[in-house]
């Protein structure tokens, strides 16, 4: 199959923007530079020419970008694939990684946001190639990380954000506190 090695440099660059998008949709592999949109043009053309299912398996260290690029594949799909009239579910698709990450991700002496976890990732589409849902799997927990931290390490997102809306009325009943008294850090 097609490999592409995508290196982070850890800052944002211009290359992931609508029009870089509309640039690579149609196009043949090869056509173009090497990039996460032609891999995505090349699997969603496969799924089309062939009606057959596609992968594509984003690898590599912590702080590698990951999930980013993981994200910058489902922007491409749910642009191509977009029907003028309905984009609520390709919406629905981007919106679920914050709270994804927030669950899965921590802090840790590498990367403010590094997924703690595996996630697999099925975007379905119907016969006119739009997407009409996804389901996401995650496997490989860091179950550690809940009870245990390595100084200067921080436990999932998730802890953070629910003790900074600690006194929010929905939450007063969890009698929560702020992260440092509650030893989360």
């Amino acid at each position: 199959g097609i490999i592409l090695v995508a290196i982070n440099p850890y800052k944002e660059l211009p290359i992931y923007g609508d029009a870089i998008i509309h640039a690579y949709s149609g196009q043949n592999m090869g056509d173009m530079d090497p990039h996460i949109f032609a891999v995505a043009e090349e699997a969603y053309k496969q799924m089309a020419r062939n009606n057959k299912n596609q992968s594509i398996i984003v690898s590599g260290e912590s702080g590698a970008g990951k999930t980013v690029s993981a994200r910058y594949t489902m922007r491409y799909f749910a642009t191509v694939s977009k029907s003028s009239s309905n984009a609520h579910v390709e919406d629905k698709v981007l919106a679920s990684n914050p709270i994804t990450e927030a669950v899965g991700n921590a802090k840790t002496t590498r990367n403010d946001n590094s997924s703690r976890f595996g996630k697999y990732t099925e975007i379905s589409f119907d016969q006119s190639y739009q997407i009409i849902g996804a389901n996401m799997r995650t496997y490989l927990l860091e179950k550690s990380r809940v009870v245990f931290q390595v100084e200067s390490e921080r436990n999932y997102h998730i802890f953070y954000q629910l003790c900074a809306s600690a006194m929010q009325p929905e939450f007063k009943h969890l009698k929560l506190g702020r992260s440092q008294e509650n030893n989360l850090l």
